[in-house]
């Protein structure tokens, strides 16, 4: 009952709501800013790697193909380490542009793989009427096979932009005020009891924007279902 009663506390004072809204928006921020980011750099990379072979995609394609390999097969919070300290380690340039272009990076070689597999999944069958019908090839991909990919991939670019919220915790790593940063703020004692209440509040901020963000995709899912139906 004391637990409980400690984190009505924390919830009705003012000072440590204040800290924990200011860490709500910077991680806010990080999140939407680099979702926005790794959608538009997946799909540019989903699109050249599926793209037909000529001399004009080679380098392109195996830029790409270093882009996936490397940013896959990397951790995260490496990657945040070399773009705040060696990449963008200039003074006075702002941490949070720093972490959105971090995880945009990041996120953006999933988003790819999610994407391309999309693509992929729509039967050849669909672009062989296209082409039958006298359509353009590009024209035949924008009007018939993304439509149809769009749908397959939601699922998995859902899952990719709540990893990605919940990644941007470890932004705190360069010391930026997020959401986690502000329950080691808070907490500020040396014993891990201290710690324990603020850590429970910032957990439940992080299961409430999961949940919805979940609803929301369950919800687009199931509009696109009922138009599939009509």
């Amino acid at each position: 009952m004391d637990f409980f009663s400690k984190i009505f506390e924390l919830f009705s004072t003012g000072k440590y709501m204040e800290s924990i809204f200011e860490g709500l928006k910077n991680t806010f921020i990080i999140s939407v800013f680099a979702a926005l980011l790794g959608l538009l750099l997946g799909t540019v990379v989903a699109m050249v790697t599926i793209a037909r072979p000529s001399a004009a995609m080679k380098l392109p394609k195996a830029i790409c193909k270093i882009y996936l390999t490397v940013i896959r097969g990397t951790p995260m919070a490496l990657q945040l380490f070399i773009m705040a300290y060696v990449v963008f380690a200039i003074r006075g340039f702002p941490q949070i542009i720093t972490a959105i272009i971090a995880f945009g990076i990041n996120s953006g070689a999933y988003v790819a793989e999610n994407v391309r597999a999309g693509i992929m999944s729509v039967d050849i069958g669909q672009t062989e009427a296209g082409r039958a019908l006298g359509l353009p090839s590009r024209v035949t991909m924008l009007k018939i096979v993304i439509p149809q990919a769009i749908k397959n991939v939601i699922p998995a670019i859902g899952n990719e932009l709540i990893a990605l919220i919940k990644e941007t915790s470890i932004v705190s790593m360069i010391g930026m005020y997020d959401l986690t940063f502000a329950a080691k703020v808070i907490g500020g004692g040396n014993n891990m009891a201290s710690y324990l209440i603020p850590m429970t509040v910032v957990a439940l901020f992080y299961l409430a924007i999961v949940y919805a963000l979940t609803l929301g995709i369950k919800i687009i899912e199931k509009r696109l279902r009922a138009g599939d139906k009509n």
